[in-house]
């Protein structure tokens, strides 16, 4: 193939990628326009059920009553048992309080969500003649995702920082009900928020937002290890689970290899695991261990990264980023040790069972202007 077919080929690739993308985006849009009107009809209703039994119009029996109109006059239509119309009037009821509200306000999140459900707010309020009511507007936040996500933060959700954290969440990782719902079980909303993070000084000098996008822990508990295990039963482990293993890393990363080999003085070295970080652009190479934490495993991750970055990081993406995976670490050990490191390196722990929750250090607000960036 002489270089003038290679040319034509090339430019073809390009054309036909552009239209996928064009294919893409709307489809995305379509999906995004589907949700955020079903979401404003689930609204609606719950409005207006919540209004019955405010007024005691309406009891529960009146509920089984509705859902049983509903089957009979449509047998085609799902998702109305007594059951999800009372999820409905939670949705309106927990997202119509002024307290959840008022939260929305307090972090400007109307006007970064404005673009995204832009098709809700062009919708007018619908007024009901029969109900002498009229519907009020749903805030356009909740279109970020899906009422089988929104039913798993009510239900297993007590503040509105959580709330609005799992909606911006789930969102933004694109998360499905079974995934989000593992997040919350793990405390993802506990790990993001974590102040004290194990960071170096060059991690936060490269990638100011990591904080933000990099958890601190990982539960892995769907591993099944022993008490006692070696790196070599975690390594194997890890690659059988790789799906949940990156929902617990965040969705953001992905899978390249095992056992990556890079040159080293002529010597061929392994990195344990190889990732891709979307919103970083850069590598990610894990070092997994069995054993706490020791100042030499940032060592080795220095040359590791040292070596990503000169072999095979490509010129559009950053600086390579490194992950030390182990049970347990001395902050204390941590900080001296990645305080002279000239790479971007993390320390983050795995427990093999659910651990207790811990206190916040960071914001919701900070999160959430952190988060306007990556939706744009």
């Amino acid at each position: 193939m002489n270089t003038e077919d290679k040319t034509l080929i090339q430019d073809r690739e390009r054309e036909f990628a552009l239209i996928d993308s064009i294919i893409t985006a709307h489809h995305t849009s379509a999906i995004a326009k589907v949700n955020a009107e079903a979401l404003q009809m689930y609204w609606e209703i719950g409005q207006f059920i919540s209004e019955r039994l405010r007024t005691e119009k309406w009891g529960a029996k009146v509920i089984e009553e509705l859902s049983d109109y509903i089957k009979r006059h449509n047998p085609k239509r799902r998702g109305y048992s007594k059951r999800n119309l009372y999820n409905m009037v939670k949705f309106y009821e927990v997202y119509g309080d002024s307290g959840f509200s008022g939260l929305i306000q307090q972090l400007r999140l109307s006007e970064f969500v404005q673009s995204q459900t832009a098709q809700i707010a062009a919708q007018p309020k619908v007024q009901l003649p029969t109900a002498q009511m009229s519907i009020s507007q749903m805030p356009g936040i909740l279109a970020l995702t899906s009422f089988t996500n929104h039913v798993e933060i009510l239900n297993r959700c007590s503040r509105n920082e959580e709330r609005v954290f799992y909606i911006l969440y789930s969102g933004q990782q694109h998360l499905k009900q079974e995934e989000l719902r593992r997040c919350i079980v793990t405390q993802t909303f506990e790990s993001v928020m974590n102040k004290d993070k194990m960071l170096s000084p060059s991690l936060l000098s490269t990638y100011p937002n990591a904080e933000f996008l990099l958890k601190d822990r990982a539960v892995l508990d769907f591993l099944g290890l022993k008490d006692k295990h070696n790196e070599h039963q975690l390594h194997a482990s890890l690659l059988e689970h790789m799906k949940q293993f990156i929902l617990e890393l965040g969705k953001d990363f992905i899978y390249m290899a095992s056992e990556f080999e890079v040159n080293v003085g002529g010597k061929k070295k392994r990195i344990d695991l190889l990732f891709y970080h979307r919103a970083l652009q850069c590598l990610a190479a894990v070092e997994l261990k069995a054993v706490d934490y020791e100042a030499e495993f940032s060592s080795k991750m220095d040359m590791y990264l040292e070596a990503l970055d000169r072999e095979v990081k490509r010129e559009n993406e950053n600086p390579s980023l490194g992950i030390i995976l182990c049970p347990s670490a001395d902050r204390s050990e941590v900080e001296y040790s990645l305080s002279r490191t000239m790479s971007p390196t993390m320390v983050a722990e795995y427990k093999r069972v659910l651990i207790p929750r811990e206190v916040l250090r960071h914001t919701l607000a900070e999160y959430c202007e952190i988060l306007k960036d990556t939706y744009k």
